[in-house]
């Protein structure tokens, strides 16, 4: 559940700086925020994996899968996103 909600954040976030991209300079911006919201989520989803096993306790090998799902899910949406407005 704490991971569905974690992907979720990250789509709203995803559309929050693509917003703001939008209204800083328009819709040719769109696709440097949706690129610039790859390399924010990565520093996250990193940081997640982290507390996962400094924090939790999990193993790499437990916190990997779900750091690779966190993270690709916004990601590939954002990179979809920055290929059409691009």
């Amino acid at each position: 559940m704490r991971s569905l909600l974690i992907i979720v954040g990250g789509l709203v976030l995803l559309g929050i700086s693509l917003l703001v991209g939008r209204w800083i300079a328009g819709p040719p911006t769109m696709g440097i925020a949706a690129k610039v919201f790859i390399g924010v989520w990565l520093f996250i989803a990193l940081y997640n994996m982290w507390a996962g096993i400094a924090r939790a306790g999990y193993t790499l090998a437990e916190e990997f899968p779900i750091f690779l799902a966190i993270f690709l899910i916004p990601a590939a949406v954002a990179a979809f996103i920055a290929w059409k407005v691009s």
